[in-house]
């Protein structure tokens, strides 16, 4: 039973992007149940589409930038609950590992709306906005990333031991923590980079014309040729599955 649900669970998963294969690859596909004809003109206009091209470095430009602020701001931070969690102030932990299930992206980018569309802060539209809002809809993510790992090493005894060697405190983190954590981060923003690039929901509120992201340039695609269309979300689903193999590798690597 367990194997026959799986089975129609993996069939429920993959039976739509392999049609996303089958129409990007076929010549027409009109009221009909597959494509007729085999082409790959859909990935050649695909290249020669400037809203793509420009939409696809949009969304490489925020996707970088959130990786960026998330590595500034992850790293002190997952560094501070785990330090506190040690000494029972687990509910900020707690509150952080549940962001992203308890806060829609969603409600997010509809608070981000209301703030920002102000004559006191008329930001709305903006790269720096956008670029804010990815970073803080990733920085969950990051954070759980480093803190499993750090409750997983057990860095606390070598911190101990390094402090009765005369390490200050700031000796410990760039001596103990930062080379424990190097493999766990660069799969973490491997991660928040494939969440980025892949988010419509923030993005298709809060970007302007002339900075309108992969997801968002993909939807109004699909108003138009379906093979085109089609061609555009097998590109987004590779870039996603070569993110999400990296990250894998990586933690497989550590473990």
């Amino acid at each position: 039973m367990v194997r026959v649900i799986s089975l129609i669970y993996g069939l429920y998963l993959l039976l739509p992007i392999a049609l996303l294969l089958v129409g990007s690859l076929g010549g027409n596909w009109t009221n009909t149940l597959l494509p007729t004809g085999i082409t790959g003109q859909w990935y050649a206009d695909l290249w020669l589409d400037t809203s793509f091209r420009k939409a696809f470095v949009s969304s490489l430009v925020v996707a970088m930038s959130a990786c960026a602020i998330n590595t500034v701001l992850a790293l002190p931070l997952a560094y501070a609950l785990y330090h506190g969690a040690r000494r029972g102030g687990s509910l900020a932990a707690r509150i952080v590992s549940a962001t992203p299930v308890a806060v829609p992206t969603i409600t997010l980018a509809f608070g981000y709306m209301i703030v920002f569309n102000t004559d006191l802060a008329p930001w709305l539209g903006s790269m720096p906005l956008l670029i804010a809002a990815h970073a803080i809809l990733t920085l969950p993510y990051l954070t759980n990333t480093l803190l499993t790992d750090l409750r997983h090493l057990d860095l606390g005894r070598l911190e101990q031991a390094a402090a009765t060697l005369g390490a200050s405190g700031w000796q410990q983190f760039t001596g103990i923590v930062l080379p424990s954590l190097r493999q766990s981060l660069i799969s973490g923003l491997v991660m928040v980079a494939a969440i980025s690039v892949g988010e419509f929901g923030v993005s298709n509120l809060l970007t302007s014309f002339q900075n309108r992201t992969y997801p968002v340039v993909l939807l109004q695609a699909f108003y138009g040729a379906t093979g085109f269309a089609c061609a555009a979300t097998v590109i987004l689903l590779v870039l996603a599955s070569a993110s999400a193999l990296l990250s894998s590798s990586l933690v497989k690597q550590r473990a």
